[in-house]
Protein backbone atom coordinates (compact mmCIF):
# COMPACT_ATOMS: atom_id res chain seq x y z
CA UNK A 1 0.00 0.00 0.00
CA UNK A 2 2.66 2.68 0.95
CA UNK A 3 4.41 1.90 -2.67
CA UNK A 4 1.06 2.42 -4.39
CA UNK A 5 0.62 5.86 -2.91
CA UNK A 6 4.21 6.65 -3.32
CA UNK A 7 3.60 6.23 -6.91
CA UNK A 8 0.24 8.02 -7.37
CA UNK A 9 2.33 11.20 -5.23
CA UNK A 10 4.72 10.78 -7.84
CA UNK A 11 2.52 10.70 -10.62
CA UNK A 12 0.67 13.81 -9.37
CA UNK A 13 3.39 15.85 -8.76
CA UNK A 14 4.54 15.48 -12.86
CA UNK A 15 1.40 15.98 -14.30
CA UNK A 16 0.60 19.35 -12.26
CA UNK A 17 4.42 20.23 -13.19
CA UNK A 18 3.43 19.32 -17.05
CA UNK A 19 0.11 21.14 -16.65
CA UNK A 20 1.51 24.11 -15.54
CA UNK A 21 3.98 24.46 -18.57
CA UNK A 22 1.16 23.44 -20.72
CA UNK A 23 -0.53 26.19 -19.24
CA UNK A 24 2.14 28.64 -20.14
CA UNK A 25 2.02 27.62 -23.63
CA UNK A 26 -1.29 27.65 -24.53
CA UNK A 27 -1.87 31.14 -23.23
CA UNK A 28 -2.63 34.02 -25.28
CA UNK A 29 0.85 35.13 -27.14
CA UNK A 30 2.98 37.76 -26.17
CA UNK A 31 3.47 40.43 -28.63
CA UNK A 32 6.89 40.15 -30.70
CA UNK A 33 9.85 40.52 -29.57
CA UNK A 34 12.33 42.84 -31.71
CA UNK A 35 14.45 40.69 -34.16
CA UNK A 36 17.54 41.46 -35.93
CA UNK A 37 18.74 40.02 -39.43
CA UNK A 38 21.31 37.01 -39.39
CA UNK A 39 21.76 36.05 -43.09
CA UNK A 40 18.32 35.74 -44.70
CA UNK A 41 16.67 35.24 -41.22
CA UNK A 42 15.05 37.75 -38.71
CA UNK A 43 16.20 36.54 -35.25
CA UNK A 44 14.90 37.22 -32.07
CA UNK A 45 17.03 39.51 -29.64
CA UNK A 46 16.26 37.30 -27.24
CA UNK A 47 17.55 33.40 -27.81
CA UNK A 48 16.12 30.42 -25.86
CA UNK A 49 19.09 28.49 -25.17
CA UNK A 50 19.74 24.54 -24.10
CA UNK A 51 22.32 24.23 -21.12
CA UNK A 52 19.53 23.62 -18.99
CA UNK A 53 17.73 21.44 -20.85
CA UNK A 54 20.66 18.40 -21.14
CA UNK A 55 22.20 19.05 -18.10
CA UNK A 56 24.55 21.66 -17.86
CA UNK A 57 24.51 23.44 -14.81
CA UNK A 58 28.12 24.59 -14.76
CA UNK A 59 27.74 23.98 -11.14
CA UNK A 60 27.83 20.58 -9.90
CA UNK A 61 26.80 17.02 -10.94
CA UNK A 62 24.05 16.44 -8.97
CA UNK A 63 22.74 19.94 -10.55
CA UNK A 64 23.23 18.26 -13.89
CA UNK A 65 21.42 14.92 -12.85
CA UNK A 66 18.36 17.25 -11.25
CA UNK A 67 18.14 18.82 -14.79
CA UNK A 68 18.56 15.92 -16.92
CA UNK A 69 15.40 13.73 -14.64
CA UNK A 70 13.36 16.59 -14.90
CA UNK A 71 13.77 17.77 -18.60
CA UNK A 72 12.37 15.17 -20.28
CA UNK A 73 11.53 15.32 -23.99
CA UNK A 74 7.84 15.62 -23.51
CA UNK A 75 8.62 18.98 -21.19
CA UNK A 76 11.61 20.09 -23.77
CA UNK A 77 9.07 20.71 -26.15
CA UNK A 78 6.38 22.27 -23.89
CA UNK A 79 9.35 24.44 -22.73
CA UNK A 80 9.87 25.29 -26.62
CA UNK A 81 6.44 26.15 -27.18
CA UNK A 82 6.19 28.49 -24.14
CA UNK A 83 9.29 30.40 -25.76
CA UNK A 84 7.00 30.19 -29.06
CA UNK A 85 4.00 31.76 -27.16
CA UNK A 86 6.00 34.31 -25.41
CA UNK A 87 7.59 36.20 -28.53
CA UNK A 88 11.35 33.79 -29.36
CA UNK A 89 11.92 32.68 -32.73
CA UNK A 90 14.82 30.98 -32.42
CA UNK A 91 16.44 27.87 -30.12
CA UNK A 92 20.38 27.29 -29.82
CA UNK A 93 21.14 23.78 -29.47
CA UNK A 94 23.53 21.60 -29.20
CA UNK A 95 24.32 18.39 -31.83
CA UNK A 96 23.25 15.66 -30.22
CA UNK A 97 20.97 12.44 -30.91
CA UNK A 98 18.96 13.76 -27.78
CA UNK A 99 18.51 17.20 -28.93
CA UNK A 100 18.03 16.26 -32.42
CA UNK A 101 15.47 13.96 -31.68
CA UNK A 102 13.76 17.12 -29.73
CA UNK A 103 13.70 19.65 -32.43
CA UNK A 104 12.53 16.80 -34.90
CA UNK A 105 9.08 16.17 -32.27
CA UNK A 106 8.76 19.87 -31.57
CA UNK A 107 8.84 20.45 -35.87
CA UNK A 108 6.63 17.61 -35.73
CA UNK A 109 3.94 19.14 -34.26
CA UNK A 110 3.67 22.32 -35.30
CA UNK A 111 6.71 23.79 -33.93
CA UNK A 112 8.06 27.08 -35.84
CA UNK A 113 11.26 27.86 -33.91
CA UNK A 114 14.56 28.61 -36.10
CA UNK A 115 17.38 26.68 -34.54
CA UNK A 116 20.84 27.20 -34.16
CA UNK A 117 23.41 24.56 -33.98
CA UNK A 118 26.47 24.26 -31.43
CA UNK A 119 28.82 21.46 -33.01
CA UNK A 120 29.85 18.73 -30.50
CA UNK A 121 30.99 15.50 -30.23
CA UNK A 122 31.04 13.57 -33.49
CA UNK A 123 29.99 16.81 -35.75
CA UNK A 124 32.98 18.34 -34.67
CA UNK A 125 35.04 15.11 -36.55
CA UNK A 126 33.10 14.28 -38.99
CA UNK A 127 32.34 16.64 -41.37
CA UNK A 128 29.63 14.78 -43.15
CA UNK A 129 27.46 15.40 -40.42
CA UNK A 130 27.66 19.31 -40.91
CA UNK A 131 25.94 18.18 -44.85
CA UNK A 132 23.18 16.42 -42.90
CA UNK A 133 22.49 18.67 -40.33
CA UNK A 134 22.10 21.66 -43.22
CA UNK A 135 19.54 19.52 -45.16
CA UNK A 136 17.57 20.76 -41.79
CA UNK A 137 18.43 24.07 -42.71
CA UNK A 138 19.65 25.40 -39.38
CA UNK A 139 20.16 29.81 -39.00
CA UNK A 140 24.03 28.67 -38.41
CA UNK A 141 26.10 25.90 -37.30
CA UNK A 142 29.01 27.22 -34.76
CA UNK A 143 32.20 25.82 -33.49
CA UNK A 144 32.08 24.66 -29.86
CA UNK A 145 33.54 27.35 -27.55
CA UNK A 146 35.59 25.33 -24.88
CA UNK A 147 37.02 23.50 -28.07
CA UNK A 148 37.43 26.90 -30.09
CA UNK A 149 39.54 28.04 -26.68
CA UNK A 150 41.36 24.95 -25.78
CA UNK A 151 42.68 24.68 -30.09
CA UNK A 152 43.44 28.32 -29.22
CA UNK A 153 45.65 27.80 -26.63
CA UNK A 154 47.40 25.07 -28.57
CA UNK A 155 48.00 27.22 -31.53
CA UNK A 156 46.02 24.64 -33.42
CA UNK A 157 43.77 27.46 -35.13
CA UNK A 158 43.63 25.74 -38.51
CA UNK A 159 41.48 22.83 -37.21
CA UNK A 160 39.12 25.61 -36.26
CA UNK A 161 39.20 27.48 -39.36
CA UNK A 162 39.08 23.70 -41.17
CA UNK A 163 35.44 23.18 -39.40
CA UNK A 164 34.24 26.70 -40.32
CA UNK A 165 35.48 25.98 -43.94
CA UNK A 166 33.33 22.51 -43.75
CA UNK A 167 30.06 24.42 -42.57
CA UNK A 168 30.60 27.85 -45.13
CA UNK A 169 30.72 24.36 -47.80
CA UNK A 170 27.62 23.49 -46.71
CA UNK A 171 25.86 26.82 -47.32
CA UNK A 172 24.65 27.39 -43.91
CA UNK A 173 25.84 30.51 -41.80
CA UNK A 174 28.79 29.70 -40.44
CA UNK A 175 29.61 30.97 -36.35
CA UNK A 176 32.31 30.90 -33.90
CA UNK A 177 31.63 30.36 -29.92
CA UNK A 178 34.48 31.49 -27.61
CA UNK A 179 35.20 32.48 -23.98
CA UNK A 180 38.08 34.18 -24.89
CA UNK A 181 37.74 37.82 -26.09
CA UNK A 182 41.36 37.32 -27.35
CA UNK A 183 40.58 34.56 -30.46
CA UNK A 184 37.66 37.40 -31.77
CA UNK A 185 40.55 39.82 -31.62
CA UNK A 186 42.49 37.28 -33.49
CA UNK A 187 39.89 35.63 -35.93
CA UNK A 188 39.61 39.83 -36.71
CA UNK A 189 42.57 40.57 -37.38
CA UNK A 190 43.47 37.70 -39.61
CA UNK A 191 39.95 37.88 -41.46
CA UNK A 192 38.53 34.13 -40.73
CA UNK A 193 35.74 33.58 -42.68
CA UNK A 194 32.85 33.38 -40.60
CA UNK A 195 29.47 35.59 -40.16
CA UNK A 196 28.47 35.42 -36.85
CA UNK A 197 30.06 34.98 -33.38
CA UNK A 198 28.82 33.69 -29.94
CA UNK A 199 30.55 35.46 -27.16
CA UNK A 200 30.41 34.43 -23.41
CA UNK A 201 30.50 37.13 -21.16
CA UNK A 202 32.80 34.87 -18.60
CA UNK A 203 36.14 33.23 -19.57
CA UNK A 204 34.87 30.03 -17.74
CA UNK A 205 38.04 28.23 -20.00
CA UNK A 206 40.68 29.31 -18.56
CA UNK A 207 42.64 26.73 -17.00
CA UNK A 208 43.31 26.11 -13.34
CA UNK A 209 47.01 27.28 -14.13
CA UNK A 210 45.98 30.20 -15.92
CA UNK A 211 43.77 30.99 -13.15
CA UNK A 212 46.12 30.72 -10.41
CA UNK A 213 48.67 32.68 -11.99
CA UNK A 214 46.24 35.79 -11.85
CA UNK A 215 44.92 34.90 -8.39
CA UNK A 216 48.06 33.63 -6.47
CA UNK A 217 46.15 29.97 -5.95
CA UNK A 218 44.43 27.65 -7.36
CA UNK A 219 40.84 28.02 -7.39
CA UNK A 220 37.94 25.47 -6.55
CA UNK A 221 35.30 24.33 -9.68
CA UNK A 222 34.84 27.02 -12.02
CA UNK A 223 35.51 30.57 -11.78
CA UNK A 224 33.39 33.30 -12.85
CA UNK A 225 35.28 37.12 -12.41
CA UNK A 226 33.29 40.30 -12.24
CA UNK A 227 35.06 41.98 -14.89
CA UNK A 228 35.03 39.60 -17.50
CA UNK A 229 31.76 40.99 -19.28
CA UNK A 230 33.31 44.27 -19.62
CA UNK A 231 36.52 42.76 -21.45
CA UNK A 232 34.08 40.67 -23.79
CA UNK A 233 31.92 43.33 -24.64
CA UNK A 234 34.78 45.72 -25.59
CA UNK A 235 35.42 42.84 -28.12
CA UNK A 236 32.11 42.70 -29.05
CA UNK A 237 31.46 46.08 -29.84
CA UNK A 238 34.95 46.17 -32.28
CA UNK A 239 33.41 43.75 -34.53
CA UNK A 240 30.95 44.84 -37.09
CA UNK A 241 29.80 41.31 -37.20
CA UNK A 242 26.75 39.90 -34.82
CA UNK A 243 27.44 38.49 -31.84
CA UNK A 244 25.05 36.03 -29.46
CA UNK A 245 25.88 37.18 -26.36
CA UNK A 246 25.37 34.31 -23.36
CA UNK A 247 26.03 33.22 -19.99
CA UNK A 248 24.80 36.73 -19.02
CA UNK A 249 23.97 35.13 -15.38
CA UNK A 250 27.07 33.24 -14.86
CA UNK A 251 25.35 30.11 -15.43
CA UNK A 252 22.77 30.75 -12.44
CA UNK A 253 25.12 32.55 -10.29
CA UNK A 254 23.00 35.85 -10.84
CA UNK A 255 19.57 34.43 -10.37
CA UNK A 256 19.04 35.51 -6.60
CA UNK A 257 16.04 38.17 -7.19
CA UNK A 258 14.08 38.84 -10.47
CA UNK A 259 15.82 42.27 -9.97
CA UNK A 260 19.40 40.85 -10.40
CA UNK A 261 17.91 38.76 -13.05
CA UNK A 262 16.87 41.63 -15.31
CA UNK A 263 19.93 44.14 -13.88
CA UNK A 264 22.16 41.70 -15.91
CA UNK A 265 20.12 41.50 -18.83
CA UNK A 266 19.79 45.33 -18.85
CA UNK A 267 23.61 45.02 -18.97
CA UNK A 268 24.01 43.03 -21.85
CA UNK A 269 21.44 44.59 -23.95
CA UNK A 270 23.13 47.67 -23.10
CA UNK A 271 26.86 47.24 -24.02
CA UNK A 272 25.75 44.76 -27.18
CA UNK A 273 25.46 46.62 -30.72
CA UNK A 274 22.04 46.97 -31.98
CA UNK A 275 22.27 44.09 -34.77
CA UNK A 276 23.57 41.50 -31.54
CA UNK A 277 21.61 39.23 -29.82
CA UNK A 278 21.12 37.38 -26.21
CA UNK A 279 21.20 33.39 -25.02
CA UNK A 280 19.89 32.70 -22.14
CA UNK A 281 19.27 28.95 -20.77
CA UNK A 282 15.86 28.68 -19.05
CA UNK A 283 14.25 26.16 -16.96
CA UNK A 284 10.68 26.95 -16.29
CA UNK A 285 10.07 24.54 -13.05
CA UNK A 286 9.95 27.09 -10.42
CA UNK A 287 9.53 30.21 -12.13
CA UNK A 288 8.16 31.61 -15.60
CA UNK A 289 11.21 32.48 -16.39
CA UNK A 290 10.17 32.42 -20.16
CA UNK A 291 7.76 35.10 -19.94
CA UNK A 292 9.84 36.70 -17.40
CA UNK A 293 12.88 37.08 -19.43
CA UNK A 294 11.14 38.20 -22.43
CA UNK A 295 9.12 40.75 -20.57
CA UNK A 296 12.58 41.94 -19.37
CA UNK A 297 13.93 42.15 -22.84
CA UNK A 298 10.38 44.03 -24.45
CA UNK A 299 10.41 46.60 -21.84
CA UNK A 300 14.14 47.53 -22.02
CA UNK A 301 14.64 47.87 -25.08
CA UNK A 302 11.40 49.46 -25.75
CA UNK A 303 13.15 52.63 -23.57
CA UNK A 304 16.12 51.97 -24.55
Amino acid sequence: MHDTNAKSRRLFLQSTAGAALAGQAAAQSAPALPKVRLGKFEVTKLIIGANPLYGYSHCSRLLDAHLREYCTQERVCEILRSAEQNGINTWQLHYGKREISDLRRHKAEGGKLQWILLGMGDVMKDFSLLREMAKMEPVGIVHHGNMTDDRFRAGETGKIRDFLKAVRDTGVLVGLSTHNPAVVDTAESQGWDLDFYMTCLYQQSRTREELAKMLGEMPVGETYLEKDPERMFRMIRQTRKTCLAFKLLAAGRLINSPEQVRGAIRRALENIKPQDCIIMGMYPRFRDEIRENAESVRSILATA
